[in-house]
């Protein structure tokens, strides 16, 4: 049941994090993107109570994105809201303080690279390799690799990844031209 929940809340999850994030950045609907982000936070908690890996990636990610001060609408206080609700009543793993920061480090360097000007005219190589925010995947597939995570955790994570990349490319080509 594991390997076929867990990869559909993960997908979900990158999903409706990016169309919550579009919708906001590009239509300017605090409302439809809050929708979203409730149901990204929904998704988000569910996976961070019922598994330790999935725990280390979503705190991981808020608290990368938190230091990184990538908090910056309505939408995103939202889901953290939605996020940190749910978690009163889920169950949140016991978490290694090590790896958890450590995921969270790889996090904020992708937010502090991410979108980065200065960072993007170094090369093409690094607005690539930040503008798909890879630190954190070569993280988690090193840690699942060392045995610290699992490495069907690396594989949901890709699921997260390629949804939000699909989230981006539907926005582009759809729903940036639908009015709402």
């Amino acid at each position: 049941m594991e390997f076929i929940i867990l990869p559909i809340l993960y997908g979900l999850s990158g999903f409706f994090m990016k169309i919550s994030d579009d919708i906001y950045d590009e239509k300017h609907n605090k409302l439809l993107a809050s929708l979203v982000g409730v149901l990204c936070g929904i998704c988000c908690a569910i996976v961070t109570g019922s598994s330790v890996d999935g725990a280390y990636i979503f705190i991981g990610i808020l608290i990368g994105n938190l230091l990184g001060l990538k908090v910056d609408g309505i939408h995103h206080v939202v889901t953290l809201a939605v996020f940190l609700l749910l978690l009163c009543f889920l169950s949140v793993p016991h978490l290694n303080l090590i790896i958890l920061a450590v995921i969270i480090l790889s996090a904020l360097i992708d937010e502090i690279g991410n979108d980065n000007e200065k960072i993007y005219s170094m090369s093409k190589f690094l607005m690539y390799f930040f503008d798909y925010r890879f630190t954190m995947k070569v993280v988690v597939l090193i840690l699942a690799v060392l045995g610290y995570l699992n490495i069907w955790t690396f594989v949901f994570f890709l699921c997260f990844e390629i949804s939000y990349e699909i989230g981006r490319v539907l926005f582009e080509k759809y729903l940036i031209n639908l009015n709402f």
